[in-house]
C-alpha cells in the first residue's frame, strides 16, 4: 500500500469521525475496533496490513488503489437529490423520490451525508428483515445493538433520533423492501413526526408498487402514501449538457468521442451514468496507451 493511499484513508477516516461525532460511533459504524480506528489516528500503522487498508478504505467509500479517480458532476438529478434530501433534512419533511437506474441517486446521497451530520443513508436490500433494517439502521448512527430485541433496537433507533439536531434517514432503494420493513416507515414516522426527515428513494417501481396496493386496499399502503404527502418527486433524466458535463470533468474533451458516445446511447435508448463512465474510463485509458506509444517511438529516435 503506498504511503499517499494511507493518507487518503486516515484523513478519510478523521472526517468520518468527526461527522458521526466520536471514535467509539465511528468504530461501530464501520464495523472495526475503536482501537483500530485510535491507532491510525495517532499515526500508528505499521502492523496495518494492506488487505485492511482495502477493506477500510471500501468502508469509507474511497476509490480503490490504482483507480482511476472519478469526478461526480452536478448533473440535474444530482442536484435535484441534493436539495430534496436538503430540504427533508432542514425542515424534518417525509418524502418520496423516484428516478430511472443510472441517474446517480446513490452516489448524490452519499456526497451529502458524507457532509452533513446525522443524515443516514441506508442502501436496503431485498433479503433485509426487521432486525436486518434496524441493525443496520442502529449501525449507520454508530450504536451497538448487540444482542437486542427488535422491540429493544426499535426503542434505541427512536431515543438516538430523538437526541439528533435535525437527524435525516434515508431509504435508498426503498422498492427492494419487503411490506413488512416498509411498515417500519409507518412505526418511525409516527414516534418522530416533526423531529426527524424520512427520504424514500427507487425507481419508478415504488411508485407503482404504492398504487397498486392503493388499487387493491392491501394494508399499509394508505398510511404509507398519507404520510408521503401523497406524492412522489420525479427526477429529471440525464440531458446531452448532463453527459457532457460529467465527460469534461473526467478528462474526456475530444468533440468527436462525446458525439460519438452521445449517438451510441440515442441509438440503444440507455443514457445512463454508470455506462457513460465505463465508456469515458475506457477512452482516457486507450488515450493514455497511444500517447505511450508516441512517447516511446520519440525515445527511440532519439
Amino acid at each position: 500500500m503506498q504511503q499517499s493511499e494511507i493518507i487518503k484513508i486516515s484523513e478519510a477516516l478523521r472526517k468520518h469521525c468527526n461527522l458521526i461525532g466520536s471514535q467509539n460511533k465511528a468504530a461501530k459504524s464501520l464495523g472495526i475496533s475503536t482501537a483500530q480506528v485510535s491507532y491510525i489516528l495517532n499515526g500508528k500503522t505499521d502492523g496495518v496490513t494492506d488487505a485492511f487498508w482495502r477493506l477500510l478504505s471500501a468502508k469509507l467509500g474511497l476509490s480503490a488503489e490504482g483507480e482511476q479517480p472519478w469526478v461526480v458532476s452536478q448533473t440535474q438529478a444530482y442536484k435535484q437529490v441534493i436539495f430534496c434530501v436538503s430540504y427533508a433534512q432542514e425542515s424534518s419533511q417525509t418524502m418520496a423520490m423516484t428516478g430511472s437506474a443510472g441517474l446517480g441517486k446513490t452516489k448524490a446521497i452519499d456526497v451529502y451525508c458524507s457532509e452533513h451530520p446525522h443524515a443516514y443513508h441506508l442502501c436496503c436490500s431485498e433479503y433485509w428483515n426487521r432486525k436486518t433494517f434496524l441493525a443496520e439502521l442502529l449501525k449507520c448512527m454508530g450504536v451497538d445493538f448487540g444482542g437486542y430485541s427488535v422491540p429493544e433496537m426499535v426503542e434505541d433507533v427512536i431515543n438516538c433520533l430523538k437526541s439528533k439536531d435535525h437527524p435525516l434517514i434515508i431509504m435508498d432503494e426503498a422498492d427492494k423492501l419487503s411490506d413488512s420493513v416498509l411498515y417500519f416507515f409507518i412505526s418511525i414516522y409516527n414516534r418522530l413526526e416533526d423531529r426527524c426527515g424520512l427520504m424514500l428513494v427507487a425507481t419508478d417501481y415504488l411508485e407503482k408498487r404504492i398504487m397498486k396496493g392503493l388499487r387493491t386496499n392491501k394494508k399499509g399502503y394508505q398510511e404509507i402514501y398519507s404520510r408521503l404527502g401523497r406524492k412522489f418527486i420525479k427526477l429529471p433524466a440525464l440531458t446531452d449538457e448532463d453527459i457532457i458535463e460529467v465527460c469534461s470533468a473526467n478528462g474526456m474533451t475530444d468533440p468527436k468521442a462525446i458525439k460519438r458516445l452521445l449517438q451510441d446511447l440515442k441509438n440503444d435508448s440507455q443514457i445512463d451514468l454508470r455506462r457513460v463512465k465505463r465508456v469515458v474510463l475506457s477512452t482516457l485509458e486507450q488515450m493514455r496507451s497511444e500517447q505511450k506509444e508516441v512517447n516511446d517511438e520519440q525515445g527511440a529516435d532519439d
